[in-house]
């Protein structure tokens, strides 16, 4: 996944608005991190790898030597960015969150028209931002550079681009991550991810952009060079998950919707656990939303050790990542031990983590152990963002039930049925999970009640991972 922060204000000097919005991006990626700045001495930028080291303290000799009125920065959880570019068009600097799924395809498309040749990173793999600004080049006019690279990806792309006059924010053609703005009185703009990411720096909310529209924010305030278009489809996953709980998006609040999934979750239940709880972090307030519904009361058996693992995203190694999750959590036995519990975790993917939780809490005296996901199964690897570490769908657990019980070829028909909460085949499976990993019991969110949670038109929300649904 990934981030970003922009900035253009009155003031001389804007690198701590960028230096600070851009560190609250950090909970969306853990390997690399950039920041470019433009003022007087022209372009300055500084891209540093932050797996072993947070943003702001690999960042923190750049923002005291870099100055200017404007400047972007991002974190990525996988290309090194900002790139700066010099083309046709001019110098500037360019960062995107997305993903692209027809690399090939575009690749014939820029040598095509002259491109002669990429920096390959370690793997082989083509830097994605390095392949958007081709894109972009291959065109007069940047605004009709990024409406090209709009309509040529499949997959996702958002786009933030600073040239020496201003910075152009694109939004993914339907709208699958956010943009938004902010502003101050004496006429200063930002451009971010979050929404919450510019509150401390003085800004208040302006607006978010529509799906595909594209804006020009400079000195004289925002232009929209690039009108939205009609129709969205903005990840569900933002609100369930990887969204931090002080955003909104499209006007829901993350936390508010996270209340509301756990209400509904204690609607349709039928145990009476002694506490509620929720797997940290975003799991938390799923479970608040449970509990206060519920009644039954709320409580911490376990908790995250912060101070030298305080951000949520792993390392790719999975053997890595199990060792870590366990080390995060420390119990309180005094909490758990004879208990029956029920924990709210946003999802799960492979189950492993979640299976050596549940046995964690046996082992410090947990009674019962009930688990309630807060979204629905999921059934597909996402084809347009890349916040999960999956390689392929067969490392989701109800892929795994689903190809034991059907064999290897599995239609779209048969997932279908497993998707269906009313089915015998969804119900079999969630019997099979359950016995997998060691639950008492399992209930996952309806995809129709985790909709509601959201409270926005259903026909303008992505669902792919659970439903298959383009």
């Amino acid at each position: 996944m990934g981030g970003f922060f922009g900035a253009v204000t009155a003031d001389d000097n804007c690198v701590y608005d960028v230096f600070y919005g851009t560190d609250y991006h950090s909970h969306l990626g853990t390997r690399r991190a950039g920041i470019v700045m433009y003022g007087k001495k022209g372009f300055d930028r500084a891209i540093h790898n932050i797996e072993n080291s947070p943003f702001r303290t690999k960042f923190a000799d750049d923002v005291n030597s870099m100055s200017g009125h404007m400047g972007i920065g991002c974190i990525s959880d996988y290309e090194p960015q900002p790139l700066m570019v010099r083309s046709h068009l001019g110098t500037y600097a360019i960062t995107t969150v997305g993903k692209i799924n027809n690399t090939d395809e575009l690749l014939d498309l820029v040598y095509k028209n002259g491109h002669t040749h990429f920096l390959e990173m370690s793997g082989g793999d083509i830097n994605a931002t390095e392949l958007v600004a081709a894109v972009i080049n291959q065109s007069d006019s940047i605004v009709e550079g990024i409406r090209s690279v709009q309509d040529h990806i499949d997959g996702s792309m958002t786009v933030m681009l600073m040239t020496s006059k201003g910075i152009y924010a694109a939004r993914d053609k339907l709208g699958r991550t956010p943009v938004a703005l902010g502003k101050k009185e004496d006429g200063s703009r930002c451009i971010s991810f979050e929404s919450f990411a510019y509150l401390n720096l003085g800004y208040s909310h302006d607006r978010e952009l529509g799906p595909g529209e594209v804006v020009f924010v400079s000195s004289d305030g925002v232009e929209t060079v690039s009108a939205p278009r009609k129709k969205m489809k903005i990840c569900s996953f933002l609100w369930v998950y990887y969204g931090y709980p002080c955003s909104s998006y499209e006007g829901v609040s993350v936390e508010q919707m996270r209340y509301n999934c756990g209400a509904m979750l204690a609607k349709r239940d039928h145990v009476t656990p002694d506490l509620v709880a929720g797997v940290p972090d975003s799991g938390t307030a799923h479970a608040i939303g449970y509990s206060n519904y519920s009644k039954i009361p709320f409580s911490r058996p376990f908790i995250k050790y912060t101070p030298t693992w305080p951000r949520s995203f792993m390392p790719v190694n999975q053997s890595q990542r199990n060792r870590i999750a366990k080390m995060k959590l420390i119990p309180v036995v005094e909490l758990i031990k004879n208990k029956s519990l029920l924990m709210i975790d946003d999802s799960i993917v492979r189950g492993t983590q979640l299976r050596e939780t549940t046995e964690f809490l046996y082992q410090s005296g947990a009674k019962e152990v009930h688990i309630r996901p807060a979204c629905p199964p999921l059934l597909y690897g996402c084809k347009y963002l890349n916040f999960s570490r999956s390689t392929s769908e067969m490392e989701l657990i109800t892929r795994r039930v689903i190809a034991k019980r059907e064999g290897e070829n599995i239609t779209d028909e048969i997932l279908r049925s497993y998707s269906d909460p009313d089915s015998q085949n969804y119900k079999e499976m969630l019997e099979e999970i359950s016995k997998m990993l060691c639950f008492t019991s399992l209930r996952y969110h309806r995809l129709d009640d985790m909709i509601e949670s959201i409270g926005i038109d259903p026909e303008c929300l992505c669902t792919y991972c659970w439903n298959g649904k383009e």
